[in-house]
């Protein structure tokens, strides 16, 4: 019986890192959580975060861009999570953000590691707080980890803190530094598991567009675009979040979980634009190992690599931060003659308290993502501010139309706005609590433009994970005046309609059976409400049909109106107003079809000037050219791309430069990866090199005042300097489409 309970303790020990006992009161389970571990895995972590976190400063955090954010004067509406939070002027913004770069360097190296952390901490979360419409679950997670840095002895292994002070230089670190680190990367990686649990991501309308990116090529050989997109994208994503933090955690399963994690996040660096996330999610995954894997993996290199390298040997020294057990009987000799065994500790106050505090931090963290029904004034048709929940691409959007409506409160006077004015940011659409900041702000800029006392409305349509196009937000409210409380729920949100869900099936029947050349879109309406429209006089052949409930179409210019039922459709004529009523007891939902009719004979006629200057290459072309044609040959240059000489014809301008464009594009795509590497580095050479010289602008007005505007707009246009190929690219980039047009 003694050697089974024997056996099967040291199961559990080898499984889970303790024996079950450690956790059978609670004076064991602070010893267990206080226990000596091993820094060297903690302290390489350290060392990776704040290299990431230097490198995420001057991108994502928008070092790089920092003035035009935060322009002196300019009349922007903010979006703060706080409203007293407002931003300092921009030459004080750049000393913020030096003091957040020194901050995650000082973590980098173990410099002054404590206040280097606060540093970081204190200014990222400024920043994070002053501007709501950049959150997302990748940057509240940095400011998590630098949080839980601050508190922990990350400094004690290849640091500058353990070269000026012995007694830190490889000292041991209590277990709960680990414990916290491990449990916040689970939970990262469990919860957007849970959340992808939801029937969109689960029948594949989350992330759709992905299935046609270049990465999953491979699968393309032997499965159909659909099942990419269900079985690898939305699949495969659930079950690697559902999976990836148990399977980290155990010996026989983390070479297989590392394995697929790392895939999974450098496919996630080319799918999306999420700064240092993915790079900082492969450095958490070594937390999983043995605290120790350190000295293992450096011991294999070259001994003249030593000095330079994280040291190997001697083991780690005791530390006050840390419970020391009795030792094992018979087992002190041995201690004594390798090292100074460690005198046995009790658990003070500080142990208890930092036990207790690992327990209620987890528990927060399991808490938070599912905390909305005390927030209810940030829920939308998604739950809470977006950031902080790990519903990390669980909902993709789609917006067909947004006005903006003003009544001046003293004349009367009807007005619209242009969607985004006086702000940087488009979040704002989806979010009941932005929506009242910037109503606010709109009313406050204004009256400058002699609108008294304005009411502001806003008609804003939404399509959700492939859903209908409907309203977010009742058109027919005033928002200045609405009522908000972050405490409960906000009264002018439109539902979703997810009894329409089903009609997606239908959506992909339709889009199926038209051509390349037409388009639809499918509404959705609430009784009582109507939408209001005009066809551009590009779009010919567009008609609009009833799928369910009953609308009236009134033509504005011609005052007639129209009744559908379901299954009838009408004409809706070119360059003309009307609008849509839904008159039926439930909602309305109509599709309009169209085709862009300029579009279609721009690219007829492109389709004519490839087969004429085939021809002219190839010698069968016998006839001369005309000199509008003239440049099919000899291609355009400077003055033709412009648009000065009349004498080409506006088509063959705009198919040539499109042609140029293309190859462009086929010359970037099919760059080797030394060109690619170099195009890359440049790239962010110039961003960084840009934060830097500006950063240093700023820190010499701080100092000694504001030069001379001659010499003030020299040291800028030094700090804009950029590479031609540079240039070129972000041109090319820009241009999407005919825009040209």
């Amino acid at each position: 019986k003694e050697s089974f309970l024997s056996s099967q303790t040291s199961t559990v020990k080898r499984l889970f890192g303790f024996e079950k006992e450690d956790i059978s009161s609670w004076h064991r389970l602070v010893c267990l959580l206080n226990r000596p571990t091993d820094p060297a895995s903690l302290g390489i972590f350290r060392f990776l975060f704040g290299m990431l976190m230097a490198l995420d400063i001057t991108q994502e955090r928008g070092l790089s861009h920092l003035d035009y954010k935060y322009l002196d004067g300019a009349p922007v509406c903010r979006f703060p999570l706080f409203n007293f939070l407002k931003p300092l002027p921009m030459d004080w913004m750049f000393f913020v953000y030096f003091v957040m770069f020194l901050g995650a360097v000082g973590i980098m190296l173990g410099c002054f590691y404590r206040l280097a952390c606060l540093m970081f901490i204190s200014t990222y979360w400024y920043v994070f707080f002053l501007d709501k419409t950049t959150w997302n679950n990748h940057s509240y997670l940095y400011g998590l980890i630098g949080f839980q840095l601050t508190l922990m002895d990350a400094n004690r292994y290849w640091s500058l803190d353990g070269l000026r002070d012995p007694r830190k230089r490889n000292a041991h670190v209590p277990l709960w530094n680990y414990t916290m680190l491990r449990t916040q990367i689970f939970i990262v990686y469990f919860i957007a598991g849970v959340k992808k649990l939801d029937a969109d991501w689960v029948e594949g309308y989350s992330m759709k567009y992905l299935a046609h990116h270049w990465l999953f090529d491979p699968f393309k050989l032997i499965l159909p675009v659909e099942l990419i997109n269900l079985m690898v994208v939305h699949g495969g994503g659930l079950i690697l979040d559902l999976t990836a933090g148990y399977l980290l955690f155990f010996d026989a399963t983390r070479p297989v979980a590392a394995a697929f994690v790392s895939y999974f996040h450098c496919m996630n660096s080319q799918l999306f634009s999420i700064g240092m996330f993915s790079y900082t999610m492969l450095a958490t995954s070594p937390l999983f190992c043995y605290p120790d894997w350190p000295r293992c993996f450096f011991g294999r290199f070259p001994e003249f690599l030593q000095p330079i390298l994280p040291f190997i040997s001697p083991p780690p020294i005791p530390s006050s931060s840390c419970v020391y057990p009795n030792p094992p009987s018979g087992s002190g000799e041995q201690q004594e003659e390798a090292h100074a065994a460690p005198k046995p500790t009790t658990p003070s106050f500080k142990h208890k308290f930092r036990a207790i505090f690992t327990i209620l931090y987890i528990t927060e963290q399991f808490f938070l993502p599912y905390s909305h029904f005390i927030t209810q004034g940030y829920n939308n048709w998604t739950n809470g501010l977006y950031g902080y929940s790990w519903d990390m691409m669980v909902h993709s959007r789609s917006h067909q139309h947004v006005k903006i409506t003003y009544t001046d409160g003293v004349t009367g006077d009807v007005g619209y706005l242009n969607p985004g004015v006086f702000t940087q940011s488009r979040r704002w659409k989806d979010h009941g609590d932005m929506l009242k900041q910037y109503a606010t702000c709109l009313s406050e800029n204004l009256p400058r433009f002699n609108i008294s006392d304005p009411e502001i409305y806003f008609d804003i349509w939404v399509s959700i994970n492939d859903r209908f196009q409907q309203r977010i937000f009742d058109p027919r409210v005033d928002i200045v005046k609405a009522d908000w409380s972050p405490f409960q729920p906000n009264s002018w949100l439109m539902p979703l309609l997810v009894d329409l869900s089903p009609w997606r099936t239908k959506f992909e029947e339709i889009e199926g059976s038209l051509d390349n050349q037409t388009e639809v879109v499918f509404i959705a309406d609430f009784p009582g409400l109507y939408l209001e429209n005009y066809v551009s006089e590009d779009l010919g052949n567009t008609s609009v049909q009833v799928l369910v409930g009953q609308v009236n179409v009134e033509m504005v210019d011609e005052k007639k109106n129209y009744s559908l039922q379901p299954g009838e459709k009408m004409q809706i004529p070119a360059g003309a107003y009307h609008k849509v009523y839904t008159v039926s007891e439930g909602p309305s939902c109509y599709m309009y079809i169209y085709v862009n009719t300029t579009e279609a004979e721009l690219q007829k006629n492109f389709t004519k000037l490839s087969e004429l200057q085939e021809k002219v290459r190839n010698g069968t072309e016998t006839e001369p050219l005309p000199p509008e044609l003239q440049p099919l040959i000899t291609g355009l240059d400077d003055q033709d791309s412009t648009g000065d000489n009349s004498v080409i014809d506006p088509v063959v301008r705009v198919f040539l430069k499109r042609q140029k464009r293309m190859q462009e594009v086929k010359k970037r795509r099919e760059a080797s990866l030394i060109e690619r590497f170099q195009r890359f580095a440049s790239k962010k050479y110039y961003s960084i090199r840009r934060g830097f010289l500006m950063t240093a602008i700023a820190l010499r007005n701080l100092a000694v005042g504001l030069p001379s505007l001659e010499q003030l707009t020299r040291e800028v246009a030094y700090a804009n300097m950029k590479e031609t190929e540079t240039s070129q690219d972000e041109h090319l980039k820009d241009e999407v489409g005919h825009g040209e047009l």
